[in-house]
């Protein structure tokens, strides 16, 4: 019984932990190589 409320808080910590990093990641900005990769990508659509 104490082996499974120690791997279901092991899991609870887990999951906190990527819910943070994944909040941090959605709040860091688009690099500005990417920004003019997706520029080059429009014009040529454009183009077309």
């Amino acid at each position: 019984m104490a082996d499974d409320t120690s791997k279901a808080s092991i899991r609870e910590q887990i999951n906190e932990n990527l819910k943070r990093v994944y909040e941090d990641t959605l709040k860091e900005e688009v690099p500005d190589r990417f920004k003019i990769l997706l520029a080059q990508l429009k014009e040529k659509e454009g183009g077309k």
